[in-house]
């Protein structure tokens, strides 16, 4: 189910049926996200070699035969990352109200897009991200506060194009698919205004330095969404989260279980969602007779992880070792928590498997899970029992994908 739901988002897929034909002049490609060299590269299988410049995450890269591919960090930007947005924003300053302009956006652009306003260094900008990070805010939060600290987020990408048509092709790893979110809307306008922003940085106790604040309580710089210089521009979605869940929903009824989609939008505390499905799943296998059919309940969205502890983790392994310790080994419920772009947290891993050996196994050798949990360790205790999902660069990215397979009773 789950390399389904990450087959479903893949721009190779996606990408070449909705594109328009080739537009006569000149053709600039540009983008940015762990999704955007792969989405270069279905450009260029449908409209062969093209001009442009795209940064992706480390390891992200695809073979392309114009398209520049450059790579620079995620989740917390380097000086790679500040040169590249340097280098994309100098090529859209050339171009003309007779060029046209095709821009690739996933998530991850929030970090790779990287272009730090007023005097904010590097250092603090880096800084600000890992706050947010371990803050807990949901990331529609985190995305509206990078609009108001940057030159390039919130519609101010598409305004260097300007009066040049744009169309941006967007790949959703944002709860609700508001294109404004994400990758913290280069080419839409904000989402948020600036006092939002503040109330934001108020709610989660983010300090900022001088040099943030002093951008922030400055003159506004992400743009309205009716703002003059966004009317050329068309932002489309080509996948979303929703298709991918649809896609595992498939595998399911193949196999002969019954799917049951709980939504595609669930944000939260990783634990705490973990804690309301594995009641859910309970109540479920509670209900269901002997033969019945197995259920899978599905979800999407994006959990979030509080940092408490100093471990090693990410929402979607902390979310599988929260339900392992709620279900407390109970037989007949296995638990999958995945990133669909590969990478949950910082880790290079997707996710986690859990079931009824889970506790058993760590049992086995002196690990304690409500230690790993309480420490935000859950990659560590899952690489320790083995049930680690190490699938490498995916080359898309739909957000979190979770399935709990739930057997009757015996």
């Amino acid at each position: 189910m789950f390399d389904a739901a990450v087959a479903a988002a893949d721009p190779m897929k996606v990408i070449p049926p909705l594109l328009p034909e080739k537009p006569a002049g000149r053709v600039l490609v540009v983008g940015a996200g762990k999704a955007s060299a792969r989405m270069a590269e279905a450009v260029e299988s449908a409209w062969g070699p093209c001009e442009g410049y795209v940064i992706t995450r480390y390891g992200y890269g695809r073979p392309c035969r114009g398209i520049e591919i450059v790579e620079a960090a995620h989740p917390v930007p380097d000086q790679a990352g500040v040169d590249a947005t340097t280098h994309l924003l100098g090529l859209l300053d050339g171009v003309s109200a007779d060029d046209f302009v095709l821009c690739l956006i996933s998530g991850g652009g929030s970090a790779l897009l990287c272009a730090p306003a007023g005097e904010m260094t590097l250092a603090e900008k880096q800084g600000v991200n890992s706050a947010l990070l371990a803050s807990g805010a949901p990331i529609g939060a985190m995305n509206v506060v990078r609009q108001h600290l940057s030159l390039v987020k919130g519609g101010q990408l598409a305004a260097r194009t300007y009066p040049a048509r744009m169309l941006t092709l967007l790949i959703s790893d944002v709860p609700g698919d508001d294109p404004a979110l994400i990758a913290s809307g280069p080419t839409v306008g904000r989402a948020g205004t600036a006092d939002d922003a503040r109330e934001i940085i108020r709610r989660f106790g983010i300090e900022l330095p001088e040099s943030a604040q002093a951008v922030l309580d400055g003159p506004p710089l992400a743009l309205a969404r009716e703002d003059r210089q966004l009317s050329k521009v068309e932002n489309r979605i080509v996948a979303a989260p929703s298709q991918s869940l649809e896609a595992a929903a498939e595998v399911a009824r193949a196999a002969g279980l019954e799917p049951r989609i709980l939504s595609d939008d669930l944000e939260g505390e990783a634990r705490d969602l973990a804690h309301a499905q594995a009641a859910e799943a309970l109540a479920v296998q509670a209900g269901m007779s002997a033969g019945q059919a197995p259920i899978v309940l599905l979800s999407g969205g994006e959990c979030t992880v509080t940092r408490r502890g100093n471990g090693t983790g990410g929402p979607n392994a902390e979310f599988a070792l929260a339900a392992a310790v709620a279900l407390q080994g109970l037989p007949g419920i296995h638990v999958i928590a995945c990133d669909t772009d590969g990478v949950d947290g910082a880790a290079e891993v997707a996710g986690a498997i859990a079931g009824p050996e889970t506790l058993g196994l760590a049992r086995a050798i002196d690990l304690n899970p409500e230690i790993a949990l309480a420490q935000n360790d859950a990659h560590t205790f899952f690489e320790k029992i083995g049930a680690q999902i190490v699938p490498g660069p995916t080359l898309t990215n739909v957000n979190d994908f979770r399935a709990i397979l739930i057997q009757p009773p015996a």
